[in-house]
């Protein structure tokens, strides 16, 4: 009896439960596509054989992630099309697809007004996915040449290359499209002059006043149409677009133009001080220098400095001094402090810092015409040497913190990576930037990648050739491939490769060969590697993440909030001694002078110890080790070829063990 209504009991629970033999319901089936593209725009609005339509938006894969393709649907004049286009990575906010003209993609006609939507999709190799955007509406005016129109001409020259600005319609953007440009002709009259000399026809290549702007264009009062004597010019402008296929089109008329040139001039110096390698802007007018199709030795500008340097803490000594100067547009050139030319010739410009007090004088040549502009009063300081490095995080980088579950901690990582090494180099005179600098001619860049492309597992590799004892070089690279490094039997490529961290952990799957792995490695990770069952962080969850800063809380089992910040900073960590390092040997260490490349034996938490000797807790600085740092030895070098007012962070350093 109570057996029986046991049964009964269980019967009904099963019927409850909906199993009642039946077996379970089947998983859903797993996601094969996700949308998590956007398009923001797509221009240019009008386009003709040639054109590169820029799409702007987020969420864009690089091409190793796989192919992109634009897809456009909708109306062309009534009839319905489709077309795939093969879409370019430029970064993770824009593709690039290039037009070859509307019967060119298999549009039914060559000209007509495209009504429909866009779609973005990647099938991406590093997840299987098929990522795409939803659709988004667009129009797109299609057409197989374009008649400029010109109704006005602005703008007001001074000097010669000063900027005038044609502003009417339907001209062309340059590059594969072809070429808008003004035609100048007309009578030039140097000053003292009785009488004219006819000029022209010019034609001066005019650019978009703005990206995609096909109603304002530019051009430069070309030395080439009234040479670089001061003097008056009366004229006339008309406009013409070169298409790429050989269509010539111009517009309707000419408008007249009166242009008064004066002598150059100088204006300031910008920066006020400048250190070797680094760019000095010089502002005035009048300035010249080699176009696109001139030989180099056509135009050039030169500065002439007189005055006096004065190196720090000693006399002022006589200074005349020629600066040779790249031309970057009509009122601007730019220098850059170099050992090479009289400047460095007279001053050790790596080692000597100072003030130049004097005067500065352009003198501008082009074809057989030499002028020299007005006299201006400037000061300029040489500061000591800084290396500038260019931490440059590779689009494989980001695809590669998918396994780890962090990519969308990617800006979390990357500011943790930029304390790091900005920590290990504090009282140091080096600038980390994450943007290439346009400040600097001389720079080292590094480059921070995904799996190591050398096949062999590194963390890192400086692959710059041969050891820079003194950091004589500043423009160092470490990635790329180099093939001098390769002839010496070495790997050929360098950077920091994040997927080889998983050789730190206990279960690396495909990504490494363990070597019995640490248990914290995968405490850190294992809660958002999607191969190890984990969950990838969200954004959300990224956003509301602690940021962690001592190397005593992780790993952690307070949660996933907390475990989350452990693992970006742990990472971060990895990351950042790595580059510290990597740095480190391409300015001179371990061993300045010497052959080796490490510290000898296993100094405590030496930064440019072997590989062997750092430990995963040392390079992540979790579980209450201390991080790596520079031993004393290491760090004076540093200062002695990068010298810094700042003073050193760290009260007290560790001897060096030689090697």
């Amino acid at each position: 009896m109570t057996v029986a209504i046991r049964t009964r009991r269980l019967f009904a629970l099963l019927l409850a439960l909906g199993a009642c033999g039946e077996d379970p319901p089947p998983d859903p089936p797993a996601a094969t596509e996700v949308e998590d593209m956007v398009i923001e725009s797509l221009d240019p609005a009008l386009v003709v054989p040639g054109s590169r339509l820029v799409l702007a938006g987020d969420g864009f894969l690089p091409d190793l992630a796989g192919p992109t393709t634009l897809h456009l649907e909708g109306d062309l004049d009534g009839q319905a099309v489709s077309v795939d286009l093969p879409a370019r990575f430029v970064d993770y906010q824009h593709l690039e697809v290039d037009w070859p003209g509307a019967q060119g993609v298999g549009l039914p006609a060559s000209e007509g007004r495209l009504e429909g939507t866009a779609v973005v999709a990647t099938t991406s190799a590093f997840d299987g996915l098929r990522h795409h955007s939803p659709e988004t509406s667009v129009v797109l005016d299609l057409r197989q040449a374009l008649t400029p129109s010109f109704t006005s001409l602005e703008g007001a020259v001074t000097y010669v290359n000063d900027t005038l600005t044609l502003v009417g319609s339907d001209f062309l953007l340059g590059g594969g499209e072809g070429q808008t440009v003004a035609v100048v002709e007309g009578c030039f009259t140097p000053d003292g002059a009785m009488s004219c000399t006819p000029v022209g026809p010019v034609e001066v290549p005019a650019e978009p006043a703005s990206a995609f702007d096909r109603e304002a264009a530019l051009f430069p009062f070309s030395p080439h149409i009234a040479g670089i004597t001061p003097g008056h010019f009366d004229g006339t402008v008309q406009v013409v677009n070169h298409h790429a296929g050989g269509t010539d089109l111009g517009a309707e008329g000419a408008l007249t133009v009166a242009v008064d040139l004066a002598q150059p001039v100088i204006t300031g110096f910008s920066p006020s001080g400048a250190s070797l390698g680094q760019y000095v802007d010089i502002a005035g007018g009048g300035f010249v220098g080699p176009a696109e199709g001139d030989p180099a030795s056509l135009a050039v500008t030169l500065v002439e400095l007189e005055g006096s340097f004065t190196p720090t803490g000693g006399g002022p000594l006589p200074a005349s001094i020629t600066m040779i100067v790249e031309f970057v547009k009509g009122r601007l050139v730019r220098y850059v402090v170099n050992e090479e030319d009289e400047l460095g010739q007279a001053i050790d410009v790596r080692y000597t810092s100072g003030t130049f007090q004097g005067t500065a004088q352009p003198v501008v040549e082009f074809a057989d015409d030499v002028v020299a502009g007005a006299v201006t009063s400037v000061s300029l300081d040489l500061l000591p040497v800084k290396q500038v490095v260019w931490l440059r995080f590779l689009p494989s980088y980001v695809e590669s913190l998918r396994h780890f579950g962090l990519r969308e901690a990617e800006s979390a990582v990357v500011e943790r990576v930029l304390e790091v090494v900005r920590r290990d180099y504090g009282g140091i005179n080096i600038d980390f930037r994450l943007e290439r600098p346009d400040d600097f001619a001389l720079y080292a860049e590094v480059e921070i990648g995904g799996p190591d492309p050398n096949g062999i597992g590194l963390l890192g590799y400086d692959n710059t050739p041969g050891k820079d004892d003194g950091n004589l070089r500043l423009y160092d690279r470490i990635g790329g491939v180099n093939a001098l490094t390769q002839q010496d039997g070495y790997p050929g490529y360098g950077g920091v490769f994040i997927e080889s961290l998983f050789v730190f952990s206990q279960h690396p799957g495909a990504f490494a060969t363990s070597e019995g792995g640490e248990p914290a490695f995968d405490q850190l990770f294992d809660p958002f590697r999607p191969d190890r069952g984990g969950t990838p962080a969200s954004a959300s969850e990224v956003a509301g993440a602690p940021v962690v800063t001592t190397n005593g809380v992780c790993p952690t089992t307070a949660g996933r909030d907390q475990a989350l910040g452990c693992a970006i900073y742990a990472l971060g960590n990895l990351i950042g001694t790595t580059l510290s390092h990597e740095i480190a040997h391409s300015l001179g260490l371990a061993d300045p002078g010497g052959n080796g490349f490490h510290n000898g034996g296993d100094n405590p938490s030496a930064l440019m110890d072997a590989g062997s000797a750092r430990t995963f807790l040392e390079r992540a600085e979790v579980s209450g080790t201390p991080g790596g740092r520079f031993c004393q030895q290491n760090y004076d070098y540093l200062r002695q070829v990068l010298p810094s007012s700042d003073p050193d962070p760290l009260s007290n350093r560790e001897a060096c063990v030689a090697p």
